[in-house]
C-alpha cells in the first residue's frame, strides 16, 4: 500500500468520517466499563501464556491500534510495550495517560523496522482494515522469527450492531475465516477460540430487536450501568479460567495466537 493511500486513510480518520466522539468516550470508559475490564483480564492471561513460551526476558511488545492506551498499561507488565495508532487524537490520549512509547501510523504501514518485536497484539483492530491480510502481513514483517501475534476480533456477522457502524468495522469473523486470513499472511495458528460466551445471547437479542425495530443509537457505550460493572466484568473475565483448559465453541468475540513462520 502506498504512502499516499495511508496518508489518505489517516486524514479520513482524523476528519471525522469515523465517529469523532469515539476516542473521547473510549478514554472515559476504558478503565471502568465491564467489557474493557473483562477483556483486559483475558488478554493478560493470554499474554502470560505467550511470554512463557517465548522464553525471552523483557520482550519487546507492539500494540497495533492501541487506541487510548488501556491495553498498553497491561502489556507493560510483561515487557517493553509500545503502541501505534492511526488517530492523532488516540495518540494524544495515550500521552495523557503517561504513555510515551506511542507512534502515529497505520496497521498496513507500520513505522518500525523489520523483525523488531517478539510479540505483536491487535486487539479489536483487524476488523477495521479494508485488507486484513495486508495488515497482518505488515504485523508479520515487524515480528522477529518465531515471534507471536495475538488477535482479538468481533465474531459473527449476524451480531452486527451499532458499535460496528460507529467504529467503522468492515467485518466480523468466524474462527475459520480468521484462521484463513492469519495463515494467508504467513502465520501458523497455535491456538484459537471464541470468547465472551457469557453475553452472547443478550447481545444477539438486543441487536436483533434493534434491527427489527429500526432503532438507532449514537453508541453502545451508553449501555453501561455502573452498579453492574463489577459483576459483569467478573463474569466476562472468568472465561479466562475456561480458556486455560479448553476452547469456547461460540461467543461475541474470537481470539487467536499465531506464530510467525518463514
Amino acid at each position: 500500500m502506498s504512502a499516499q493511500v495511508i496518508a489518505h486513510q489517516m486524514r479520513t480518520w482524523q476528519d471525522g468520517k469515523v465517529q469523532a466522539h469515539h476516542y473521547p468516550i473510549l478514554y472515559e470508559v476504558e478503565e471502568t466499563h465491564w467489557w474493557y475490564v473483562g477483556r483486559r483480564r483475558i488478554i493478560q492471561t493470554l499474554v502470560e501464556r505467550i511470554c512463557t513460551s517465548l522464553n525471552t526476558p523483557n520482550p519487546r511488545i507492539l500494540d497495533v491500534g492501541c487506541g487510548t492506551g488501556g491495553n498498553l498499561k497491561v502489556l507493560s507488565a510483561y515487557g517493553r510495550a509500545e503502541g501505534v495508532d492511526i488517530s492523532s487524537q488516540a495518540v494524544e490520549f495515550c500521552r495523557e495517560r503517561g504513555l510515551d512509547s506511542v507512534k502515529l501510523g497505520a496497521a498496513e504501514q507500520l513505522p518500525y523496522e523489520n523483525s523488531s518485536f517478539e510479540l505483536v497484539t491487535a486487539l479489536d483492530v483487524v476488523e477495521h482494515l479494508d485488507d486484513d491480510v495486508a495488515g497482518l502481513r505488515e504485523m508479520r514483517r515487524v515480528l522477529r522469527p518465531d515471534g507471536r501475534l495475538l488477535l482479538f476480533v468481533p465474531a459473527f456477522m449476524f451480531l452486527w450492531g451499532v458499535q460496528d457502524d460507529v467504529s467503522n468495522h468492515r467485518r466480523r469473523y468466524t474462527l475459520p475465516g480468521l484462521l484463513k486470513a492469519v495463515e494467508a499472511a504467513g502465520f501458523s495458528a497455535e491456538w484459537a477460540s471464541y470468547a465472551n460466551i457469557s453475553f452472547f445471547v443478550p447481545v444477539l437479542v438486543v441487536r436483533s430487536v434493534m434491527r427489527w425495530l429500526g432503532l438507532r443509537a449514537a453508541t453502545e457505550y451508553g449501555i453501561n450501568i455502573s452498579v453492574m460493572n463489577g459483576p459483569f466484568s467478573w463474569l466476562f473475565a472468568a472465561e479466562r479460567f475456561i480458556l486455560k483448559r479448553r476452547r469456547i465453541p461460540f461467543g461475541v468475540s474470537a481470539v487467536c495466537i499465531a506464530r510467525r513462520v518463514e
